[in-house]
């Protein structure tokens, strides 16, 4: 087991072993990363980063001893509360990302109700099938159970009339994306948020991938619908700076039409012997690093930077949904209403694809079928990957020719066949453990290709397939 080292590390040698330590890591920078981060040119990168180290070792549990902290977070607030067409009421906060925001819309929601309503003992959240994890995570950290409404299967949106039929005396808080991340389209926001508003339910809208860039997008001329407090039944709203907003993370805002609902967000405690503790949102200590960088890169890049990044990242989503769209083998699930879509294909398996991207260095992103929605791979547009578009058609293109032969795994079939003779009960941690090791999974060893591993997933049920992740996640942190 690793311990601490006897004698310290020089400081040369501990920044060689860092570099070392990433070699494997996405080279996200290289343009050929369609997920996970979000990067607007190394300029924007320097005065985050400088922000955030400015502020690495500032504390934000305390604004009355970080003024400045809570200065910038103020501003950060307001700026992107009117860019989503909030009024003087509106407030908000500052989160450690979508999740965090998402975890304190729900529960606000599940302690206003429940102020309002105390006979409603067992709360529900209406949502789209197609509505974040995170919701799910909210719904089991605060007890609140979610109902899932299916999709339009041409779309991908919510239907606005199956929420209408599954609203229930225990429904708390309905839900819609701005837009949804795994199709890139939005929910018909209005439509939904008054129906809401006509049951006397809060409405939040889940725009923590596309709050940021969709007023931009409007303002281009592009038919986005109304998703903000310009929506009258919207009470709360989600928005992620750090994805489209281009700010380091972890940065996120939760924003609430007024301060009696945010009230109930807040966390106080004098129930005990040490100092009065009072959070704003889920965190107590925390570096200030996030909010000084949010700060600091929407000051940097101001309204016409945001305006030119949204004209070029939307003009190459366009051109790769076109060029993606005339390959015979692929097709998109969904026209795009923003930088993200999903492509399916019915003559080549997805999951191979993904891996030839990979070997060519490429990474793309592979969701499992769901409901109405195949298994496909996912691509996220940012601003690195605009002056690849045509690279990346091309490389796509070779890496589906190179799927078309591949055969599927013996492993894949063993463990498929394992499956189907199992009774699902039957199913459990050790023998997922089985499967994981057929598969070449073991420990923090990672096969280098994924797409035996990702078909595996895809077969199982959504209770097993949970259940694997878990089992693999449990045995990839190995202490």
């Amino acid at each position: 087991m690793k311990r601490i080292p006897e004698k310290g590390i020089n400081r040369d040698k501990l920044l060689e072993m860092l570099q070392h330590f990433r070699e494997k890591d996405l080279q996200w920078r290289s343009g050929r990363v369609l997920g996970y981060v979000y990067h607007a040119g190394s300029l924007a990168e320097e005065i985050g980063k400088a922000a955030y180290m400015e502020y690495l070792t500032e504390n934000g549990l305390d604004p009355t001893s970080f003024p400045s902290l809570l200065q910038m977070e103020n501003e950060v607030v307001a700026m992107s509360a009117a860019h989503v067409n909030g009024d003087s009421e509106t407030v908000g906060s500052f989160t450690s990302g979508g999740t965090e925001s998402i975890l304190m819309a729900v529960k606000t929601a599940r302690d206003y109700i429940r102020a309002q309503k105390p006979e409603i003992t067992h709360p529900e959240m209406l949502m789209p099938s197609t509505a974040h994890a995170a919701f799910h995570k909210a719904a089991k950290y605060f007890d609140v159970e979610p109902v899932l409404v299916p999709v339009h299967g041409d779309t991908f949106k919510a239907d606005v009339e199956a929420t209408r039929r599954a609203i229930t005396k225990n429904t708390i808080l309905m839900v819609g994306s701005a837009p949804s991340y795994a199709h890139g389209v939005v929910d018909p926001i209005s439509e939904l948020a008054a129906l809401a508003q006509e049951n006397g339910i809060l409405f939040h809208t889940d725009a923590c991938v596309g709050g940021f860039m969709l007023p931009y997008l409007k303002r281009l001329g592009e038919p986005i619908p109304d998703f903000g407090f310009e929506v009258p039944g919207v009470t709360s709203l989600s928005m992620d700076l750090h994805k489209y907003g281009y700010t380091p993370k972890n940065a996120s805002l939760v924003l609430y039409r007024d301060r009696a609902l945010r009230r109930k967000q807040m966390f106080a405690c004098a129930n005990w012997a040490g100092y009065s503790v009072i959070n704003g949102a889920a965190q107590s200590s925390k570096t200030g690093g996030p909010i000084a960088a949010a700060w600091a890169v929407l000051n940097f890049l101001g309204d016409e930077g945001y305006l030119k990044i949204a004209s070029e990242t939307m003009g190459a989503t366009r051109k790769l949904a076109e060029g993606i769209g005339n390959m015979g083998d692929l097709e998109l699930l969904a026209e795009p209403e923003m930088f993200m879509f999903a492509v399916k294909s019915e003559t080549v398996n997805v999951f191979h694809v993904i891996d030839e991207m990979k070997e060519r260095g490429w990474y793309i992103q592979p969701q499992f079928a769901f409901q109405n929605s195949p298994k496909n791979f996912h691509i996220s547009v940012t601003m690195p990957n605009v002056e690849h578009t045509d690279e990346l058609l091309k490389v796509l293109g070779e890496s589906v020719e190179a799927a078309r032969g591949i055969q599927e795994g013996e492993s894949v079939k063993a463990i498929l066949d394992a499956v189907a003779a199992m009774k699902p009960e039957d199913i459990n941690e050790d023998n997922i453990s089985d499967m994981m090791a057929m598969a070449g999974v073991a420990g923090d060893n990672l096969p280098e290709r994924m797409a035996d591993i990702n078909d595996i997933m895809n077969s199982l049920s959504i209770e097993h397939r949970e259940l694997l992740l878990i089992e693999f996640f449990n045995d990839l942190f190995t202490i």
